[in-house]
């Protein structure tokens, strides 16, 4: 079996992934791990063409919020000398995370397991079955409980 060294968390909506975000930092602590943490915004508008003011400002205050739930989620953990990397980027979800796993060279990629819906799929521009498919090393779904 080979070494998980570099682990990346998926997170689509923070309150959701929390538990996702905690497993890969524990995986990441007991295997020695680098452990990155990925956020996708997406603009399901963004391929029609429709008048519409700008989004900018929108995106910008998005942005800010995610960062500052992801914070919330892993700074206990970051001062008690745990090195997690945040990446919040923009585009196509399913292309930004592939984009990472590779150049990163990620051993695992830990995901909120959960039933994809239309508006999953709209909103985050993928579903999570077909990307899983694609990824090109282990991945670790995380169920909530029930």
């Amino acid at each position: 079996m080979e070494d998980i060294k570099r682990i990346l968390v998926v997170s689509r909506m923070t309150t959701y992934c929390r538990k996702a975000i905690h497993y890969g930092i524990s995986l990441a602590r007991k295997y020695g791990a680098e452990l990155s943490v990925i956020h996708v915004l997406y603009n399901p508008f963004g391929q029609m063409n429709l008048p519409m003011m700008s989004l900018e400002e929108e995106y910008k205050k998005d942005r800010e919020r995610i960062k500052d739930e992801l914070d919330g989620i892993i700074n206990d953990d970051r001062r008690k000398g745990m090195e997690i990397k945040e990446l919040i980027k923009e585009g196509e979800p399913a292309a930004q995370i592939m984009e990472v796993i590779e150049e990163e060279n990620i051993d695992l990629v830990v995901l909120h397991a959960h039933k994809d819906s239309f508006w999953d799929h709209f909103l985050y521009g993928y579903r999570s079955d077909e990307m899983i498919r694609k990824i090109p090393c282990s991945v670790l779904l995380v169920k909530d409980s029930e």
